[in-house]
């Protein structure tokens, strides 16, 4: 393996400059360091897709599958002057089979008209789209979810309403019983793939969700 990756590189640098300025919907840690009076600090979405790519990374994926995680979201969301990344334009820099990766996990998120679709379809079109993707596109998902639900359990634990709006954060789209049914379906799409590098995957989002239901007092079945 080569020690340095032109591909991830360009990769991250994409990520980095596309998701500059735009935040995680909220925090738990507190700062790690002193902040101007008036000032909140939030969690850069690059932190959030670093995240990923590690994980994917840790999980023996190639380099196209980290690529693809850096990247992740460069479709699905817009930067913070508004604009949407074109896949052809993704394509021209990142190649086919980094696209690709990238379109299947990717939320079909505006309809025709450029309207948000509602949270439960949009849903079921991405769960679609996991079990007749490659293995590799799960992995992505799988790693995505994780740090996900991840962070979500993290805050639930510090006593932070993740469901409600608050100073400083953004409400999440659905509640806890909408959340459970989407993570059990990412689970259960998944298995549609026999790779072995996504079982370690799956016990460890298996382990976040059931801490999810302990948290929210959801039921298991």
């Amino acid at each position: 393996m080569e020690v340095f990756s032109p591909l991830l590189e360009q990769a991250i640098e994409l990520a980095a400059q596309w998701h500059d300025g735009t935040y995680r919907k909220s925090r738990w840690r507190v700062p790690a360091f002193d902040l101007p009076d008036d000032t909140a600090l939030g969690v850069p979405v690059t932190a959030h897709v670093t995240a990923v790519a590690f994980t994917v990374q840790r999980a023996g994926w190639d380099d196209a599958a980290v690529a693809a995680a850096f990247l992740h979201d460069v479709l699905e969301d817009g930067n913070r002057f508004g604009q949407r990344f074109r896949r052809a334009r993704l394509r021209q820099l990142m190649g086919d089979a980094v696209t690709l990766l990238v379109e299947t996990v990717s939320e079909p998120r505006l309809d025709a008209d450029g309207t948000v679709r509602p949270w439960r379809d949009r849903k079921v079109d991405y769960i679609a789209r996991l079990r007749e993707g490659p293995a590799a596109a799960v992995a992505i998902s799988l790693a995505d979810k994780l740090h996900n639900l991840w962070t979500m359990n993290e805050s639930l634990a510090q006593g932070i309403d993740i469901f409600s709006k608050g100073e400083g954060r953004r409400a999440l789209s659905a509640g806890p019983e909408a959340q459970v049914w989407f993570f059990k379906a990412v689970l259960q799409a998944s298995r549609a793939h026999a790779d072995d590098r996504l079982a370690p995957m799956r016990a460890r989002l298996q382990k976040e969700l059931d801490r999810f239901i302990e948290l929210t007092g959801q039921t298991a079945s």
